[in-house]
């Protein structure tokens, strides 16, 4: 006997309030588990302060995540791009869908100045000195949520319907010198994504903000990120007799102001943000000596392909004819350190309503204002659709406008958010595998 209208209209309804009900109970088990862990995940972020380690130096790093990891059965993958690790997690749920969630793991060559209990001590090697290092952007807070939402999700295995991949990625602050890729290309380039083969990867940043708040746009979110260095010739002469030689230091200041017209005069920032800053120049050993030579480096930051490469063909111009003008000649070099983070406008939509069960309503803007710093994630963007999102984490009572920003000494975490950290991450790797394949 066929059924009629109305008995498979009520089944049908039926069926959808059961896999509502099934969902709202696996978001509340995220909630519960996340809220359980919360203690462990602090303490692993203190214990990963305490220990920071430059990009491509995570060995104690990458070690005690590939322990943990195996401790919840996972397969690990080591040294995948020098010091960086890999995790599956199968669910036993059937599906045959794959999500990536992704957290950095080196510190910065910076002495902190927090005043925190559990601050770091900690030296390493960079271009040859020995140098104070610290977690001054807040990738200790990344491994420790990443770790806390793998420990959630693996509780949760035999109800996962596909897969969840791990990354640990080393060395996103750029690629240490003498190294031709960062760690987003590296692990790419060694099977990151493959094996399981990825279909969409999410990350987060803690960044200063109202605790507890998340934020994001479509498209373009984090700048282009590209390394100018200038290295100007002259003509050595005594500090009292500037026209017996080529003064290099005078082109070294015009170069810094023409670099500053082009920027502010030709590029309209309320289009296309631009950023063009040069922030070191290297000149002398005397005070009445004029040099022969001045480097000079700096960053470029943008959100357009096309407005980047006139830009940097126009300033490679300018300099050289600053440098004519003075009778100096110019070498002008760029290296990409990142592609511009761009989130996938489909997958961003369809992000905003799961981090909201995650967050909370009006905790999360998903039409944030673009800005100008700039993250490897990126180039895990160039290979599957992808989504980066911020993690307000200011301190309680204190105006983010004013807090300590990242890379500064002073760059610190609000731990309550740790939390919230581990849930978006959990219900953003659940809610995709649950998503009907394309």
């Amino acid at each position: 006997m066929r059924p009629s209208l109305a008995a498979l209209a009520i089944a049908l309804t039926l069926g959808s309030a059961g896999t509502a009900s099934a969902q709202d109970a696996m978001a509340d088990e995220v909630r519960a588990a996340a809220s359980a862990i919360a203690p462990q995940v602090i303490a692993w972020r203190r214990d990963l302060h305490q220990n920071p380690e430059l990009g491509f130096a995570e060995t104690r790093t990458a070690a005690f995540v590939a322990e943990r990891l195996r401790a919840l059965g996972m397969e690990v993958r080591t040294e995948v791009g020098k010091t960086g690790v890999v995790g599956v997690l199968r669910g036993g749920a059937g599906g045959s869908r794959v999500v990536a969630l992704r957290a950095d793991m080196d510190a910065l060559p910076v002495l902190e100045a927090t005043g925190l209990p559990f601050a770091s001590t900690a030296t390493g090697t960079y271009q040859g000195a020995t140098v104070p290092v610290a977690h001054a952007c807040g990738h200790d807070a990344h491994i420790a949520m990443l770790l806390g939402a793998a420990e959630v999700l693996a509780g949760m295995k035999d109800q996962l319907p596909g897969t969840v991949v791990f990354i640990f990625q080393p060395a996103e602050e750029g690629a240490p010198p003498g190294e031709p890729l960062g760690g987003a290309r590296l692990m790419i380039q060694e099977g990151a994504l493959e094996n399981p083969k990825v279909e969409a990867i999410f990350g987060l940043h803690v960044v200063p903000g109202k605790a507890g708040t998340i934020f994001y746009r479509p498209q373009g979110f984090m700048a282009a990120s590209d390394r100018v260095d200038i290295v100007l010739k002259g003509r050595q002469t005594h500090g009292a007799w500037p026209w017996r030689g080529v003064d290099v230091i005078a082109v070294a200041g015009q170069v810094v102001e023409t670099v500053n017209t082009l920027t502010a005069r030709t590029i309209d920032p309320t289009t296309t943000p631009t950023v063009f800053t040069i922030a070191t120049v290297n000149a002398g050993v005397r005070y009445n000596i004029i040099p022969d030579q001045a480097v000079l480096s700096g960053t470029l930051r943008t959100f357009d392909i096309a407005q980047r490469d006139d830009l940097v063909k126009r300033a490679e111009a300018a300099i050289g004819h600053v440098a004519e003008a003075y009778g100096a000649t110019s070498e002008f070099g760029i290296r990409q350190n990142a592609a511009l983070v761009f989130n996938d406008p489909g997958l961003s939509g369809w992000l905003a309503p799961v981090l909201e069960e995650a967050a909370g309503a009006g905790n999360v803007n998903p039409a944030s204002p673009p800005t100008t710093v700039a993250e490897d994630f990126s180039y895990f963007q160039g290979e599957v659709p992808g989504v980066f999102y911020h993690l307000g984490g200011t301190a309680d009572g204190v105006d983010p406008a004013t807090a300590a920003p990242n890379h500064s000494p002073g760059f610190d975490v609000n731990e309550d958010v740790l939390e919230l950290g581990v849930r978006a991450h959990a219900m953003s790797a659940i809610r995709f595998l649950q998503r009907p394949a394309a």
